[in-house]
């Protein structure tokens, strides 16, 4: 029961990784609240124990930074933010990419974690303790062809969880990233079959990683184990990483 009283948001958390990562906190004794825009995603959620589920739109930034202010009052408190929400957008060329398509990807993947970044760290920096755990992805320290949008977005956030880490070293909230290679996820219907072949045969140990991989991961970081990395990218590749 690591994470007995112990109070967490997770945006994208009632699918995927998000709602791996929001189930083993939950187990393990923490009071979890799951943040998703899928009204179905987030029936199959409810009433599960320690979980309450809330439907946000994190690239509302008004919204974010009420909601996350609300929800501490309704948990008791709020030491723990995990950053799983997020879109792949096309897969296509970079002189072919639709502007719209490019603006989606970075409101989400960029200006809603940043928003539920800024807003969770003003609320944990006055009692100096928190975990804040941000989803980036190998795609962001490589650079995928046919995925510069999400590629660019992910590079985005490894840049805002070394800025945040630093600023808030000097607290006991430390800020990090886990940059996965492709977990298969619903996140795979967004996307290509040849895209797909295309990262599986960038892995070297020659297969996807689980959902169960990434939440340990996520679930360490959230940990107080983990007191003396920040602003730290942890890559979970199966090989592909090469720095």
């Amino acid at each position: 029961m690591r994470f007995e009283n112990r109070y967490a948001v997770v945006t994208g958390g009632a699918s995927g990784i998000g709602a791996g990562i929001a189930h083993r906190l939950a187990t393990e004794g923490a009071q979890v609240t799951v943040w998703d825009i899928s009204e179905a995603n987030l029936a199959a959620m409810e009433g599960q124990p320690n979980i309450r589920t809330r439907q946000i739109d994190v690239t509302d930034p008004e919204a974010v930074t009420r909601a996350m202010g609300e929800d501490r009052t309704a948990m008791g408190g709020l030491d723990t933010l995990v950053c799983s929400a997020g879109i792949t957008g096309p897969n296509t060329i970079v002189i072919e990419y639709p502007t719209d398509a490019w603006r989606q990807v970075f409101d989400l993947n960029v200006n809603g974690l940043f928003y539920c970044n800024r807003a969770a760290a003003a609320l944990m920096r006055p009692g100096g303790f928190g975990r804040i755990v941000n989803m980036a992805s190998i795609a962001g320290k490589e650079g995928n062809p046919n995925a510069s949008a999400y590629s660019a977005s992910k590079a985005a956030v490894i840049g805002l969880t070394k800025s945040l880490g630093k600023e808030l070293a000097d607290t006991r909230i430390t800020v990090n990233a886990i940059a996965p290679a492709a977990v298969h996820t619903a996140i795979f219907d967004q996307m290509s079959e040849e895209f797909i072949a295309y990262m599986k045969s960038k892995i070297p140990m020659g297969r996807f990683g689980s959902i169960d991989e990434i939440t340990a991961m996520a679930c360490w970081l959230a940990s107080e184990e983990a007191s003396f990395s920040t602003g730290a990218v942890f890559d979970q590749s199966g090989g592909r990483a090469v720095y």
